[in-house]
């Protein structure tokens, strides 16, 4: 048997998406070849799958992130907004850097405030556009 390797997703050179040319089952020795997508997940970062494997694992639910991570909320939105972008989506709400919030942003952070997710100084970093 030989090595596997998990499959690298960006192209090392360029950073274009790769795409996976043949198959093989070392089972049955059947290969199939052709042009597969290696789907939105292989663009992710080592770090980024961690992350989405700990969310997930942690039901989506921030504060157990947190803990798991040891990291704060606005890490934790910060590290998910990054796999969102990373992904190919737009993160709704999310502000110029250095400008401030939106409307549904700040209202998200004050109701992350009143349920004690994050600190008032965390709420206020946000307010004012200065935490990722």
């Amino acid at each position: 048997m030989y090595p596997v390797y998990p499959v690298p997703g960006p192209c090392p050179v360029c950073g274009e998406a790769m795409i996976i040319q043949r198959l093989h089952c070392p089972n049955c020795d059947v290969s199939v070849e052709g042009r597969f997508a290696l789907g939105r997940l292989a663009l992710l970062s080592p770090d980024q799958l961690e992350f989405v494997e700990v969310f997930l694992r942690c039901e989506g639910k921030i504060r157990h992130v947190e803990k798991e991570l040891g990291i704060s909320y606005p890490t934790v939105r910060s590290r998910l907004n990054e796999v969102i972008e990373a992904l190919g989506y737009e993160v709704p709400g999310t502000p110029e850097p250095g400008g401030e919030p939106g409307p549904e942003a700040r209202r998200q952070v004050l109701d992350d405030l009143a349920t004690g997710k994050i600190t008032s100084e965390e709420a206020i970093e946000l307010l004012r556009g200065e935490l990722p």
